[in-house]
């Protein structure tokens, strides 16, 4: 019977595990849970092929539980309540460890139902999943668990992993195949930090090489050109890279803005890309260069007209305008500040003098009073503007940047 190479690999113990140091390390804490024996609830998450299955696998096998395993992108309730079913029974003598895997796509009636079994530890529960648990889990079932994160495996480790499935492979073979020197690496290199991805294709490379004794650099390339894409448009993937554009942009590194507009492009997402770095135009440049924004903004229009590849050009030229730019978020305070007072209830009227002149005269206890500033030198006069409740409220401080310090300069010659 066939057996995926991804399982034939799969490790039987913790030190066999590829990556994840920072938790099964020597002085890790799972590790150090593992030894004791004491498993408690846990949730494990990360990208996937990481080892989220293999470690709850081998976990289970360290205790006197019985293994039962869920997958929730096609289990329910009816097979929930036959594994409550068996508690307190001879199937279950020690109770029940419980491995859910891809809880996220489990509704909160159907993640509520094992509560009462987790909080009296008949059942012991290791979940896992590929999407942020602190939005996917409900906060019942979070607070009974300890939640580790898995991370993309280094590139040194996947290598190992690679180098003995090879191994693996060839013994499987009457003639062994050789491979060109860097295969591995670039099999390694090409998965994305994701183990089973690696495994899949050096199956695939071994699958394709009938009547030939060599896997050539070439083919490994081919194979993995588009596999290291992490990249999933409803996921973390999708935001985290979304986020880390952004922040590149506000942090001045027109590099990192580079790789992360790739990242976005090369997945697709033209629209995604489009309205991070509009927004960026307005919230990090701002009014220490107003132009960033019809500029940008014809970058995109001239992107969202040519689309995927050419588009890649004029987006690349408003993230390099964007993140090399001076930067203020004098704006974005202002408005945030003003929004808070106006959330707040504050400020609910109009000032008499600033309400509409068809008012006046209709039974109002004053008339308007108002003082076009153009007729005054400087065309500015001194008069209240903000409401009663907000008089003397400040929310826009100018920026350091010589644009709004300039004005700054102007308005206080004027109104002095």
């Amino acid at each position: 019977m066939y057996k995926p190479l991804a399982d034939e690999i799969r490790p039987r113990s913790l030190d066999e595990v590829v990556g994840q140091k920072h938790i099964l390390g020597p002085n890790g804490l799972l590790r150090r849970i593992a030894d004791s024996g004491q498993i408690p609830n846990m949730i494990f998450y990360g990208p996937s092929g990481t080892g989220k299955t293999t470690v709850a696998r081998i976990l289970a096998e360290r205790t006197n539980r019985t293994l039962r395993k869920l997958n929730a992108t096609t289990a329910g309730i009816a097979d929930i309540k036959q594994i409550i079913a068996e508690l307190d029974t001879m199937l279950t003598p020690g109770g029940v460890l419980l491995y859910l895997d891809e809880i996220q796509y489990f509704n909160k009636k159907q993640q509520q139902s094992l509560l009462e079994f987790i909080e009296d530890g008949r059942i012991t529960l290791i979940a896992s999943t590929t999407e942020n648990p602190y939005f996917c889990v409900f906060n019942a079932i979070l607070s009974r668990s300890t939640v580790f994160e898995f991370k993309s495996v280094p590139v040194s480790e996947v290598e190992g992993a690679v180098a003995r499935a090879v191994d693996i492979l060839n013994s499987r073979r009457a003639a062994p195949l050789t491979l060109e020197s860097g295969v591995i690496h670039r099999i390694a290199q090409g998965c994305g930090g994701d183990v089973r991805k690696a495994m899949n294709a050096l199956e695939l490379l071994f699958s394709a090489s009938a009547g030939r004794n060599v896997i050539t650099l070439e083919d490994a390339a081919d194979i993995t050109q588009r596999s290291a894409m992490r990249y999933d448009r409803d996921g973390d993937e999708h935001f985290d890279a979304l986020s880390a554009l952004m922040k590149s942009l506000r942090g001045s590194d027109p590099d990192a803005a580079m790789h992360y507009l790739a990242r976005l492009l090369e997945a697709g997402d033209l629209i995604g890309a489009c309205r991070r770095i509009l927004c960026s135009a307005s919230e990090d440049i701002g009014l220490a260069y107003p132009q960033a924004v019809p500029i940008v903004k014809a970058c995109v229009d001239s992107a969202l007209q040519l689309g995927l590849p050419e588009a890649r050009l004029p987006l690349a030229e408003a993230c390099l305008l964007l993140a090399t730019a001076p930067k203020s978020n004098s704006a974005c305070m202002a408005i945030d500040a003003a929004l808070a007072d106006v959330r707040a209830g504050k400020g609910r009227s109009v000032p008499r003098e600033l309400q509409n002149v068809h008012a006046d005269g209709t039974g109002f206890e004053r008339e308007q009073g108002y003082r076009y500033p153009h007729d005054f030198p400087g065309h500015w006069v001194r008069q209240q503007y903000l409401p009663d409740e907000l008089k003397g409220a400040h929310y826009y401080e100018y920026g350091d940047n010589k644009t709004e310090q300039a004005a700054k300069r102007y308005w206080e010659e004027i109104k002095k």
